[in-house]
């Protein structure tokens, strides 16, 4: 009997040790993965902060980007705005055929030019002794190229300069036989901004819209009473694709310009 009950605790003993040694491995284990889900839960924390910081850095680096972008946009406007105000005292002679100037002097055939064309001006002024300098504007090279080199003459003053201007805008100018148009002289970049009108220009032309280019390149039209200004072409598609009875009659596609990628800019009455 004694042996027996001598087996019998044995076994219950074994059988407790047993239950702890499980209840200690199980608690073990649940501690074990109550770290892994800590340190999981640690992890996700890091990565949200970090992607967090990573979205407020890109957030940063675009608004800095964004700034450059205007601060670049509006030193090409300014040194545009310069080179144009240098040149405020030029006149631009476009299509004077190479093998005049191979005779005489540019500043005679300016003259004669003036002389065929409106010599009011010359009877009032008398000799163009307010020229600075004229010249034929560098080479450019360039096969396919066929057309004279334009002439470039600097007055003394804007005055004069304007006065040749307004009956040039009015009536094509000639020479010897030859087209030659006066215009003012403007920066490259001004220029390809202003020639992106063109095809727009004279459609309004054909339209009786009185189109207008203004400095720098900004195209007006007289529409209903009122004057509508435009600062791009886009601008202009846009107004006209509002108004059905025009966008059939205009129907041109705008040519690229460098203000097309400064975004969208609202048309606005004057």
């Amino acid at each position: 009997m004694k042996d027996e009950a001598k087996e019998m605790k044995d076994e219950v003993k074994r059988m407790k040790d047993e239950l702890q040694r499980k209840s200690d491995q199980k608690e073990k284990d649940d501690q074990k993965a109550r770290d892994e889900i800590q340190s999981l839960r640690t992890r996700i924390q890091q990565l949200e902060s970090s992607d967090i910081t990573r979205q407020q850095d890109t957030i940063k680096r675009n608004k800095k980007n964004e700034k450059i972008e205007e601060n670049v946009k509006h030193l090409i406007h300014k040194t545009d705005d310069l080179e144009n105000n240098s040149r405020r005292d030029n006149l631009r002679i476009i299509g004077l055929p190479k093998d005049h100037d191979k005779r005489k002097s540019l500043d005679i055939i300016l003259e004669e030019i003036i002389q065929e064309n409106c010599p009011e001006i010359l009877e009032q002024e008398g000799k163009v002794e307010m020229i600075a300098r004229i010249h034929r504007s560098p080479p450019v090279f360039n096969p396919q190229l066929t057309t004279p080199r334009n002439v470039i003459a600097k007055f003394k003053n804007n005055q004069m300069k304007e006065k040749l201007l307004q009956p040039a805008k009015k009536k094509p100018f000639r020479y010897h036989g030859n087209t030659v148009r006066l215009t003012q002289d403007l920066a490259a970049s001004t220029l390809k901004d202003r020639k992106a009108w063109n095809m727009i220009f004279q459609k309004a032309r054909e339209l009786g819209l009185q189109p207008r280019i203004k400095y720098p390149s900004k195209l007006t039209i007289f529409l209903q009473g009122k004057v509508w200004s435009f600062n791009t072409t886009e601008e202009f598609q846009a107004f006209i694709n509002k108004r059905p009875d025009l966008n059939r009659k205009v129907d041109v596609q705008p040519q690229n310009s460098r203000e097309s990628s400064k975004g969208p800019r609202r048309y606005k009455e004057e």
